[in-house]
């Protein structure tokens, strides 16, 4: 059996219905009904008694003092006094009272309030004070031109006019309170009602002009004069709690005045009669009869079984309110409210100070059941919190504004409701619930309003009393749960301190906040930007880059600008481990074919090196772009907007950081570098080695991608810069087709592209250097055109190209190329005779070719000191010292007089720069040369030559510029010149190696030099 939905038991009035409902309906106003300018809903007697409820406390404020002022008698007192909770129907009752005094003309449901003989049947004078309109400095208007500025003054108008002003005008205009008699001379035959409201307001605004005081004896000479006349009455409000400490923002007032009445009471020895027009369990009746028109409770009963029952079913999992008895009365008395509507309402919401309870809750709810009535939610057997939708506008205002909690409309926008076409976590849970209630807003929504109160231990809802509060016929328990599980997760704004109820901070976990952008950043622009991002960090100068390649003919074979080239392949192509078994099928192919049909065989296969993604670093990668987008996002002026001053501060920080994390987890995930090899991996038909780039150098330059695989490959011995020595000319002579015997230099320079088994040359200077030391070592001989150059000649400018012709000493000397041939021209010595010819000769003198010149006239040999001898060596800085002075031992060395120690990488000049300066002993001399390139595309080029304290300055510039620079290279050469030489035969040596790598980077890679001059 379906239970009926509020729809059909209930109907709202129309005001709320429509929305025509106002602020100022909810906001009694007893000055106004004096003067008869109030809305109808308190200026019509009908329509305001068909709106009230009528209350006990109501009731009997309304019997007791109309008894008074009809003369009949029973009346408990002549003063009464309303103690209420703030917002609890003071000013209402007030309101009451002067429609009974004017005797409820109109209103058809008279004896719902009171006794209908006990109305006052002839004319009541009416006076009533409000403290919140008085105007104490200026006067407050009354009428024929009069302006009163007191209580009495005010009260005497409002009873006797013009003339009843004029009794009092010293009184008034001198702020000095009339006696009792005067006040009873006012009062004149007829029955009265003085009526007192907001008096401490009144106190607030004359607490400067003596107006406790007068106030005082104006109260004690008004009750006495109000008990000595038959029908009079007085009825006084005050916005105190039981224990007599004030609630509302005039509390220090109220406390006075309520002492005061108790001094006055005590005095006199007449009490006044305390009512409280609204108890608490009679605030459900009130807000059902001013909402609703029309409850069919009989009809009601069954629903409230139904609730019943499910709680009963499922006690095992609710809170301690599903479990009580009593409950189900609550409901009976709420319906359609459920239970927790109104006790979260009054036991949290209320205890906010400036939450007026019965007002406040009429607000709320009278926006909630319109809201209701317009999207008839399918589950609305009974109207629950999560109805209390924050995602309109004027319920949302109701906690924002009114309730001056507008640091939670970041909570709302981001968590609890769509706003600005904006989905908030709740909706975007809720997707995963097609078809089915939006369980994760109600989740949402519940906890919004149970976190506003004003203890901390009553902010925020348990997971069991959450699900008392959602669960109803036409939910499920299971789904309940799962969207808490899930809201919870995910949440920006939800208190995640362990332990902690369900409730919102005002302030975002921007952990969660920067989460949640993440899930929103599309993956098309992810993976678009993260395409552009290791284009640019592995885009460089040292390199040939070609980005992404998908085929053989994305890949020229040709020289193009002389780099090798550095392919990069897609991580959505490819993706290996670090215990690669076998060549990816698509390096293969394009290290092995060229042409758009991939038909053509590949020629240039040792001028390519391949990059490729980890398989294990790729989610990261992934993961850092999407933050990167995240961030960025956030970091929009009207995103951070929706933060605290600090989290704005903290995004712009975690934006600046994203940016090098990216870079780092780029070049983690590009650590596979796959280059041409005499022995390659897997079965070898594609020779190629691995090599895996540390993770931590890959991280030491982030944006540096290329220059992370140059020192790979350096590492590996495979690539060649300028500053490498070259390979064994002898290993390239029987390697190459130059064993042959003769070569092109172009041909030769080719070979170091075609030959896996040949170093990869980053620039043709290194080719330079190896024919350079091939003719050195008298294994090459270089010819171009004219130029015939060997061992011991003058070195000639190495040309690359077709004419420029390289032969091996073997060929060169079958040919007759070398040694040269040198022609020798003679003269013959001149006869006597003049013109004779020489014996055994006849005809011309000239010249005479000998067989072998004279050494005089042979070519002379550049010289060589004899005494000049120089050692190399290259790697550890340690271990390349050590080295060059074993060689020199070992040619019977004893000193050495120059040491010259040349630096790769700018880090480990950085580093000795300021040890040099330490090595005594020795005239120091330091050398710089290089450029970088800043973020901005700005260059700087340098060149220093200098002492050490000179250096350490300009290091101290140029340490940082490099660090930020986009690009940048350094060359460095150390110099030590040891006046009368290093004793290699003691332990100089070793003290001065010990020395330049105790406090510095033993480990920089060097070439050192040890020259004995």
């Amino acid at each position: 059996m379906s239970v009926p939905m509020v729809f059909d038991l209930c109907t709202p009035r129309q005001d709320v219905r429509d929305g025509s409902i106002s602020d100022s309906d909810f906001a009694a106003n007893l000055s106004r009904v004096l003067r008869g300018d109030a809305t109808a809903d308190y200026a019509d007697p009908k329509q305001f008694f068909a709106n009230t409820y009528p209350t006990e406390g109501l009731k009997e404020l309304l019997s007791n003092v109309c008894r008074r002022l009809s003369g009949q008698g029973q009346a408990i007192s002549a003063v009464f006094r309303l103690d209420t909770s703030f917002g609890g129907g003071k000013t209402h009752g007030l309101i009451a009272l002067v429609h009974a005094a004017r005797g409820l003309q109109g209103v058809s449901n008279v004896a719902e309030f009171v006794d209908p003989k006990v109305v006052p049947s002839s004319k009541v004078r009416v006076a009533a004070f409000d403290g919140e309109n008085a105007d104490a400095a200026n006067g407050r208007p009354m009428g024929d031109g009069i302006r009163a500025f007191t209580p009495w003054g005010e009260i005497a108008y409002q009873l006797a006019g013009k003339a009843g002003y004029e009794v009092v005008r010293r009184s008034d205009e001198d702020k000095v309170s009339p006696g009792s008699d005067t006040l009873r001379e006012l009062f004149g035959s007829d029955p009265v009602l003085i009526v007192l409201d907001e008096m401490g307001e009144y106190l607030r605004k004359v607490q400067h002009m003596d107006g406790r005081d007068q106030l005082t004896a104006f109260l004690k000479a008004l009750f006495t004069a109000v008990e000595t006349s038959p029908n009079a009455a007085v009825v006084y409000t005050l916005a105190i709690r039981q224990d007599g400490k004030g609630i509302d923002a005039f509390g220090d007032e109220n406390e006075f005045l309520a002492r005061t009445m108790l001094e006055l009471e005590s005095v006199s020895g007449r009490k006044a009669t305390h009512l409280n027009p609204t108890k608490d369990d009679e605030t459900a009746k009130v807000i059902r009869r001013r909402i609703f028109s029309r409850i069919d409770d009989a009809a009601a009963a069954q629903v409230v079984d139904a609730y019943g029952a499910l709680w009963q079913q499922n006690k095992g999992v609710l809170s301690e309110a599903g479990k009580r008895s009593t409950t189900l009365d609550e409901f009976r008395d709420c319906y359609p409210f459920h239970p927790d509507v109104l006790d979260t309402l009054t036991g949290k919401t209320a205890t906010l100070g400036n939450f007026q309870r019965v007002r406040g809750m009429l607000r709320i709810l009278a926006k909630t059941v319109r809201h209701v009535w317009d999207s008839k939610p399918k589950d609305a057997s009974a109207i629950h919190i999560h109805h209390i939708d924050p995602g309109f506008e004027d319920i949302r205002t109701e906690f924002t504004t009114r309730l001056q909690q507008a640091n939670f409309i970041s909570a709302i926008k981001g968590d609890i409701a769509t706003i600005d076409q904006k989905p908030a976590l709740a909706q975007e849970i809720d997707a995963n619930y097609k078809g089915m209630l939006p369980y994760a807003s109600y989740v949402a929504r519940t906890v919004f309003v149970h976190t506003f109160a004003f203890n901390n231990e009553l902010k925020g809802v348990s997971p069991d009393h959450l699900r008392f509060s959602i669960l109803s016929p036409d939910t499920d328990l299971s789904f309940i749960d799962d969207a808490r599980q899930r809201f919870r997760q995910d949440s920006a704004y939800l208190d995640d301190r362990p332990n902690a109820p369900l409730r919102f901070n005002a302030e975002a976990n921007l952990t969660q906040v920067i989460g949640r952008e993440e899930k929103n950043v599309d993956a098309e622009a992810a993976r678009s930007e993260l395409r552009d991002r290791i284009k640019q960090i592995f885009g460089g100068n040292i390199f040939d880059f070609v980005p992404f390649a998908a085929a053989p003919y994305d890949v020229p074979d040709d020289v193009g600008d002389g780099k090798p080239r550095l392919i990069l392949l897609s991580h959505d192509a490819v993706e290996v481990g670090s215990d690669l078994k076998s060549i990816p099928d698509l390096v293969a192919k394009i290290y092995e074919r060229k042409g758009s049909d991939a038909q053509g065989i590949r020629s240039l296969r040792n001028n390519l090196i391949f990059v490729l993604a980890d398989e294990h670093q790729l989610l990261n990668m992934k993961a850092k772009m999407t933050r990167r987008l995240a961030l960025h996002e956030l970091s929009r002026p009207e995103r951070l907007l929706e933060l605290a001053p600090h989290q704005q501060e903290a995004v712009k920080i975690e934006n600046g950081r994203a940016e090098h994390a990216i870079a780092i987890a780029i070049q983690n995930c590009y650590r596979h570098v796959l280059y041409p090899s005499k022995v390659g991996i897997g079965d070898g038909t594609a020779t190629l080695g691995h090599a895996v780039i540390d993770l931590q150098n890959a991280s030491e330059k982030p944006g540096s991608g290329q220059t992370q695989i140059f020192r790979q490959l350096q590492e590996q011995g495979k690539l060649r810069d300028a500053s490498d020595n070259p390979d064994s000319p002898s290993f390239i002579r029987d390697r190459t087709p130059l064993k042959k015997g003769q070569m092109s230099a172009r041909d030769l320079r080719d070979e170091f592209r075609k030959d896996p088994s040949l170093s990869i040359l980053l620039s043709d200077d290194v080719f330079r250097k190896l024919v350079r030391k091939g003719i050195e070592e008298g294994v090459y001989i270089y010819q171009r055109e004219g130029l015939l150059a060997g061992q011991g000649d003058p070195m000639p400018n190495i040309q690359i190209d077709e004419q420029a012709m390289i032969f091996t000493i073997d060929f060169a000397k079958s040919k007759g190329l070398w040694p040269r041939q040198v022609v020798v021209t003679t003269l013959k010595p001149p006869t006597s005779g003049g013109s004779s010819p020489a014996p055994g000769g006849g005809g011309d003198t000239g010249p005479e070719v000998s067989p072998a010149a004279p050494d005089d006239l042979l070519p002379t040999p550049v010289p060589t000191p004899e005494n000049l001898q120089s050692f190399k060596a290259e790697g550890v800085l340690k271990e390349a010292l050590k080295q060059v002075f074993e060689k020199a031992r070992a040619k019977k060395v004893a000193r050495i007089d120059k040491v010259t120690v040349r630096l790769f990488d700018s880090g480990d000049a950085f580093k000795l720069v300021p040890v040099v300066a330490t090595i005594q002993g020795s005239k120091r001399t330091i050398e710089m040369e290089g450029a970088y390139e800043t973020k901005e595309k700005s260059t700087m080029e340098f060149k220093f030559v200098g002492s050490p304290t000179d250096a350490s300055t300009i290091k101290s510039y140029l340490e940082p510029q490099f660090r930020a620079a986009e690009d940048n290279n350094l060359s460095t050469i150390l110099i030590f010149e040891f006046e009368g030489g290093l004793d290699l035969n003691g332990d100089a040596s070793e003290k001065f190696v010990e020395k330049l790598t105790r406090f510095a980077s033993a480990a920089a890679h060097v070439e050192a030099t040890a020259e004995v001059l």
